[in-house]
């Protein structure tokens, strides 16, 4: 019996190599992995070149692709003809075969990483071998992930490898080498985008992260899926404490990481189903979690609750007396961590910083899927336009720099009222932006009083501004863009309100 070994990843293969040889089989190998396992005279192992009568040509680029390497591997053990021809050719058969591939996916996640050296990362005789020992798993056992060699290693040394184990082990690698070329794949189309900023071909592949209790109710299915073995964002996270996520859970605890992250300043997002119902930031992260909490203290009851810094000791004694299903941050202070693991039912999740590239928003649909680039867009408050004759001052331009990047995270029709970098009020999801105001003026009740409004998408009406007016709404921003603009600029003027025109607008279905 062979074993053909060539893996660019030597976590654990002399230990396991040396189980193989022990099980009776013959190793061979290329180049780098030739040289570790023989290292120190550790094993005696034979070149894949001197087995081919071919040397490795091309800088490396060609060493197993080869009709002595291929022959042995892809001959069927149940068809005399087969086996005849290999002992016609005085070829072997090639029982076992172990590769993983070259890091592509981590050479271009390197910063000013070139195309050359992208194309270098591409394996071909790695995944080659991949799939000719996976069609022939019947006779051939493939291993591609080092998580499996203790206990391949261990049934080789023992009954050896069943038709089901054999299956199983071939299943993932051809799952691995399709995910390989998901990201080659996506790769080069986002190297050739079309004319409308997205790939006319996209690839898209998943790998089961955790399974969930069920989905969004009892009776569905839930799972965690994410691109690759290094999941980030909310995918990600750490779990420090707490009993399993859901499905919720998880949506969740992305939308209030999505909003409380999205601020340069110590910020505090709590949310309740998929909407900020507090939010605000302050110089202190234990402030900012009373001044959040105070947004709607009955709606926060339940929630989660997203830091977008260490939470410390104060901040975990402030949140202590109310009930909340995940609390999310980049860190935790020792004692902060201690006090929170005190509740039994709080799920504690550490997670790393927000990407730096935003992966693709996509919503399925009936028979499709959406695709479009996050919402991302750089904005700077001083390109607003002020409509009204009133300016607003310095302290509503800030609450509507707040106010605004705040409606961005929320479901449209959105409003929000905001006071001293705090939300106030909110209205969200409702198919009028007049119920969205009177929602926000229901929360915010006397609070409304003062505090500076931010909507979504333009005001298509009057009567919001009306409405805000009613409230004690003082400065309003919005995309602007209606045709009716002009009745909606003379209705904040006549009240004397302060209204700026952003000229973007932020719908979040």
């Amino acid at each position: 019996m062979k074993a053909l070994l060539s893996v660019y990843d030597k976590t654990g293969i002399v230990e396991f190599s040396s189980k193989v040889a022990a099980a009776g089989y013959e190793l061979i190998s290329t180049g780098g992995t030739h040289r570790t396992l023989t290292e120190e005279g550790r094993l005696t192992v034979g070149q894949v070149a001197d087995y081919t009568g071919s040397p490795e040509i091309l800088e490396g680029r060609v060493k197993t692709l080869h009709p002595s390497i291929y022959a042995g591997l892809l001959a069927r053990r149940d068809a005399p003809e087969h086996m005849a021809e290999l002992k016609a050719q005085s070829l072997d058969t090639i029982d076992l075969v172990v590769v993983n591939l070259y890091p592509f996916v981590e050479t271009i996640r390197k910063p000013g990483v070139t195309l050359a050296d992208a194309l270098e990362n591409i394996d071909i005789g790695g995944p080659t071998m991949l799939r000719a020992a996976s069609k022939n798993f019947t006779s051939v056992a493939v291993v591609v992930d080092p998580n499996d060699y203790e206990w391949v290693g261990t049934k080789l040394a023992n009954e050896g490898l069943t038709v089901e184990d054999r299956r199983g082990l071939a299943a993932k690698a051809f799952d691995h080498v399709s995910t390989y070329d998901a990201a080659v794949t996506d790769y080069l189309l986002n190297n050739g985008d079309s004319e409308e900023g997205l790939p006319d071909s996209l690839t898209i592949s998943l790998k089961k992260v955790s399974g969930l209790r069920y989905g969004e109710n009892p009776h569905q299915n839930g799972a965690l899926y994410a691109p690759d073995n290094n999941p980030v964002g909310i995918a990600g996270a750490r779990q420090l404490h707490g009993r399993e996520l859901s499905y919720n859970n998880l949506m969740d605890a992305d939308a209030a990481w999505r909003t409380a992250s999205d601020f340069t300043d110590a910020t505090v997002s709590v949310v309740k189903h998929a909407n900020s119902c507090g939010l605000a930031s302050r110089e202190d992260i234990a402030e900012a979690y009373l001044q959040a909490y105070e947004g709607d203290t009955v709606s926060a009851f339940g929630g989660i609750v997203a830091f977008n810094r260490t939470v410390t000791a104060a901040a975990a004694e402030a949140m202590d007396p109310v009930f909340y299903e995940v609390v999310i941050a980049p860190d935790y202070e020792p004692a902060a961590l201690k006090i929170l693991q005190k509740k039994r039912n709080l799920r504690v999740l550490a997670i790393d910083k927000k990407p730096e590239t935003p992966a693709y928003d996509l919503r399925p649909i009936t028979g499709g899927i959406l695709v479009q680039t996050a919402d991302t867009i750089l904005e700077d408050s001083s390109t607003w336009t002020v409509a009204t004759k009133r300016v607003p001052t310095g302290s509503e331009m800030q609450d509507l720099a707040f106010a605004w990047k705040a409606a961005k995270h929320i479901k449209s029709n959105a409003i929000v009222f905001v006071k001293d970098l705090a939300l106030v009020g909110m209205g969200a999801g409702q198919p009028n932006r007049v119920v969205s105001v009177h929602l926000s003026q229901r929360a915010a009740g006397d609070k409304a009083k003062g505090c500076v409004l931010s909507s979504d998408a333009f005001f298509p009406f009057a009567d919001n501004i009306e409405l805000a007016a009613e409230a004690g709404i003082t400065a309003i921003v919005q995309p602007g863009g209606s045709i009716r603009d002009d009745e909606v600029i003379a209705a904040a003027d006549k009240a004397g309100l302060a209204m700026v025109f952003t000229g973007v607008r932020h719908f979040r279905h």
